[in-house]
């Protein structure tokens, strides 16, 4: 019999656009699928109607996504999780497929598998594709190893992975607000090998809208305490470092954060003086 999977798909005052996420994720095929909502505190209670599949927990207040995703793990009941957020929509055979490869790999286990995200904008028109790397085994570090040439780390959303894997990790670090997946799937890497695919299964949105990411302060914030907390990881891999301290160079002076931006430009070329920002933006379109 086929493994079920849980998907988690976190909201919050977006009642309009979670329904279609919910939708998409019950219309998978030829895979047991419990869809588990966390209402991260919305001003008005997400209601949906009723489905054996379909469970929705409330946050009493807002506590971020980090813990929305959380509890929907803690919550599960299935061997498998999977998370959609609730602006994106997923194709009928994201699960259906993930679970094909991992049935079928012989990385090392325990086994999560990505595969290539859709960025389509509000006409439904795709913008690109961001294709995950083939193969990232347990002990690596996802994003900081180098990537070949027309695979991408900005697949991320599409993971499916046992659940005591990310048990093991302890799941989302709830004190980070911004760099949450990136930090988690450091972690993830580590104890957890990851598996890539061409398959599109997974649209991402790109739209004006609030999002998390969007605010500097945050992104300031979260950027530093993930230097602190990751320091000494990042300095065994120079050449990643360099890059993700360019490209917060260049978020940074696009947000008019001039001072920060100085700061981690120099400091991105002393790591690899070859490496200018220019390259950043060409890494930024292709990874």
């Amino acid at each position: 019999m086929t493994d079920a999977v849980t998907v988690v798909v976190p909201t919050r005052d977006r009642h309009h656009l979670v329904t279609e996420a919910i939708d998409s994720a019950l219309a998978q095929r030829d895979v047991p699928v419990e869809v588990l909502v966390v209402d991260d505190g919305s001003r008005d209670p997400v209601l949906l109607p009723a489905d054996p599949r379909l469970r929705v927990v409330r946050h009493l207040r807002s506590r971020g996504v980090s813990a929305a995703r959380n509890l929907g793990i803690s919550l599960a009941s299935t061997r498998f999780l999977a998370f959609l957020d609730d602006d994106d929509r997923v194709h009928p055979d994201w699960l259906s497929r993930s679970l094909e490869v991992h049935a079928s790999t012989d990385a090392p286990e325990p086994i999560g598998v990505l595969s290539s995200v859709a960025v389509v904008d509000e006409h439904g028109d795709t913008r690109e594709v961001r294709t995950p790397p083939r193969l990232l085994p347990r002990g690596c570090r996802f994003s900081l190893e180098p990537l070949e040439p027309g695979r991408s780390y900005f697949s991320k959303q599409t993971l499916v992975v046992p659940r005591e894997a990310l048990l093991a990790v302890d799941g989302f670090d709830e004190s980070f607000r911004s760099r949450v997946v990136t930090e988690l799937f450091w972690r993830l890497n580590a104890v957890c090998s990851l598996v890539g695919v061409e398959d599109v299964t997974y649209e991402l949105r790109a739209h004006d809208g609030p999002r998390l990411s969007g605010d500097p302060q945050l992104r300031q914030a979260s950027f530093q305490q993930l230097l602190d907390v990751h320091g000494e990881l990042l300095a065994t891999y120079p050449t990643a470092f360099a890059r993700l301290l360019a490209e917060h160079a260049r978020t940074s002076a696009r947000d008019g954060r001039y001072l920060a931006a100085a700061s981690a430009a120099a400091r991105s070329l002393r790591l690899a003086p070859l490496r200018p920002l220019r390259h950043a933006r060409r890494d930024r379109r292709t990874s």
